[in-house]
């Protein structure tokens, strides 16, 4: 069991913040292009896509790329102006994480013999749960050159899944009012926490597709109670049910049922195409290996204790 402390941060937390209404998102969705530079083609921006989401990376081990990153693209603004974007995509064992706003009160364990690692991290809300069969999405982007606005910049990931679920599953989703997340009825499928320095976001939001929900038990998930956890799993194979897609033995609900891989496929192609278009961004594909993560991971600690 681990628990780390928060990690110090220049910039403030990001709880969950007002809503707007769905005419002024619609509104502060149209963009402007921006400004040729390098970091632009043919009026999108570019962005650099690690797509690992059939891995299972630590959460330690992402945590400390994402904040590398994050010191990557400080110093390209301090010495070109600007900086390119960046979005990790990938899965990790199971892990609780606690918010700025998190406290103990929301975990039904003892600390001390937690079930699984617990890390205290520097983005905004309460606990939640990482585990397989969750995308989890790591947008590392610049938003001067999008939009300064974190209000703004909370709804478009929002918003982002909710295009998600209703182009490719017909799920209709919505926010709740007051909360910072995406739900389906009474129940949240993706859990939004952020992070933001310089204007440089890190952390991100994580979309619940074939995960093992039990985990979500052990906790009060983000703080609220009289509240599910749902997955796009578990919402398919109901809405299968209540057809009689089940009695009639249909090979959708064969494939939903014994092809996590593929639902996890399908709903990686969705998030990445609707990121892109609501961002306005074009993908320059980067490769990294897991062991390489590690390796710079290790590098990262060895620094750490050096300068201690």
């Amino acid at each position: 069991m681990n628990l780390l402390n928060t990690v110090p941060s220049s910039a403030s937390p990001c709880p969950s913040l007002p809503l707007r209404t769905h005419s002024i998102l619609s509104k502060s969705l149209q963009f402007s292009y921006p400004k040729p530079s390098k970091f632009t083609s043919y009026g999108a921006r570019l962005c650099e896509l690690f797509d690992l989401h059939q891995e299972q990376v630590p959460y330690e081990v992402a945590w400390s790329w994402q904040k590398d990153i994050v010191k990557e693209k400080k110093a390209q603004l301090e010495n070109e102006g600007d900086c390119s974007d960046t979005l990790i995509v990938l899965q990790h064992p199971s892990v609780y994480t606690l918010g700025t706003a998190s406290t103990k009160d929301n975990l039904n364990f003892n600390i001390n013999n937690a079930p699984f690692n617990v890390y205290r991290t520097e983005r905004g809300g309460e606990v939640t749960y990482h585990g397989p069969g969750q995308l989890v999405l790591y947008p590392i982007i610049n938003l001067r050159r999008h939009k300064m606005d974190l209000h703004w910049y909370l709804r478009t990931l929002e918003e982002l899944v909710i295009r998600v679920l209703s182009s490719t599953f017909s799920i209709q989703a919505s926010r709740v009012e007051g909360l910072t997340g995406v739900w389906v009825g009474n129940e949240k499928v993706a859990a939004v926490g952020i992070r933001v320095s310089h204007w440089i976001t890190y952390h991100g939001l994580a979309l619940n597709v074939t995960t093992d929900l039990t985990p979500f038990k052990w906790i009060i998930p983000c703080g609220i109670r009289n509240r599910e956890v749902g997955s796009i799993k578990g919402l398919l194979l109901r809405e299968a049910q209540s057809s009689n897609m089940a009695a009639n033995g249909t090979n959708d609900l064969h494939s939903i049922m014994h092809d996590d891989g593929g639902l996890i496929d399908i709903t990686r192609n969705s998030l990445i195409e609707e990121f892109s278009k609501v961002f306005q961004l074009e993908y320059h594909h980067r490769t990294i290996s897991v062991p390489m993560l590690y390796e710079r991971n290790q590098s990262d600690l060895v620094t750490e204790t050096q300068q201690s």
